[in-house]
């Protein structure tokens, strides 16, 4: 058994291998006086380090953006890497439009918002990895972005209601919810962020009406801002049910209830590291460093980092520190 603080260290020379020159060796011949390390059964000779590499990292301007892009930075500096922070630049097309033009050389973006708004395709992809796999081929080909392993966790719409609500209604899925708009419409009241385009995207409420067949009275539908949705949507009052993000920390501090989408409707937005590709060319080994941390980022475990900052008020930049310690990505 490795001590703990024995496994740190190995783990940092590990980080370290994202600046290596590429004279290091692999197996455990070559280089003189560096220790070994092993990952994913891959074993690496550290035979030297290049002081002088650089990145840029964006984020868009919320939450769970900014604690992955933060992320990115700890893990960089963790690798003796100089960062240029750029989390927090706003929207997601002013992010891809700075990756594209070189402004930043890596931020996490979500499948489906490559596929459908960066790829302009107009037809989601429901399995993740066959989303995955189409939109990195994709733009690789077309925009010279490389797609690198996607987290299991899924930030997409989702219809939520409280859990009393959800029994006292019978509403358990979106086709119940059908069964509810056609039979007691005036129970039927969806409270929507009126900063978001759900209301009007195809592969929002529109889209939502067509594969289930239902359609909201427009009397029903209410907008307000996204944090007074999940509060109206726990307290049932002005609503009985709400659009929300699955990931959203709101959703553990309420203890809402998310009804299933039965027909796999909401597309799957599973983020992953985007690298232009010259970067990625410079520094391969970014894949390998950044696989382990993608594969933990799951559903609960986004909710949760956003539930810290959301709800407990913590920064960040704490957060994202906090949470790769705790799982001895970093010392």
């Amino acid at each position: 058994m490795i001590p703990r603080q024995a496994r740190w260290s190995l783990q940092r020379l590990l980080l370290l291998a994202i600046i290596v020159l590429p004279g290091f060796v692999a197996g455990c011949g070559g280089g003189s006086g560096g220790d070994e390390v092993k990952i994913a059964g891959d074993q690496f000779r550290l035979s030297g380090t290049q002081r002088e590499a650089q990145f840029a990292v964006g984020s868009e301007s919320f939450t769970e953006q900014e604690v992955l892009g933060n992320i990115t930075i700890e893990v960089l500096e963790a690798a003796d890497a100089t960062v240029i922070d750029r989390t927090g630049l706003g929207g997601n097309e002013a992010v891809r439009a700075a990756l594209e033009s070189g402004e930043i050389d890596l931020y996490w973006e979500y499948t489906a918002t490559g596929w459908l708004v960066h790829l302009s395709e107009t037809s989601s992809i429901p399995n993740p990895q066959e989303q995955y796999d189409a939109v990195a081929r994709q733009d690789l080909e077309e925009n010279g972005i490389r797609w690198l392993d996607p987290a299991p966790g899924n930030d997409t719409y989702a219809i939520a209601a409280s859990e009393k609500t959800g029994r006292d209604l019978g509403v358990e899925t979106i086709s119940d919810l059908k069964r509810l708009v056609e039979d007691r419409p005036e129970e039927a009241t969806l409270c929507l962020n009126n900063d978001d385009d759900f209301r009007t995207r195809f592969d929002g409420l529109p889209g939502l009406e067509r594969a289930y067949g239902f359609q909201f009275p427009e009397e029903n539908l209410i907008e307000m801002s996204v944090d007074a949705v999940y509060n109206a949507t726990d307290e049932a009052e002005i609503c009985n049910f709400g659009v929300v993000f699955t990931t959203s920390g709101f959703i553990r501090e309420l203890d809402l209830h998310l009804l299933e989408d039965d027909k796999a409707f909401f597309a799957v937005y599973n983020p992953a590291l985007t690298v232009r590709q010259e970067v990625f060319e410079q520094y391969p080994q970014l894949r390998k460093i950044f696989a382990p941390i993608s594969q933990e980022l799951d559903t609960e475990t986004l909710r949760k980092l956003n539930y810290a900052v959301d709800v407990q008020g913590e920064s960040p930049e704490r957060v994202a520190r906090t949470w790769l310690r705790e799982n001895d990505f970093i010392e």
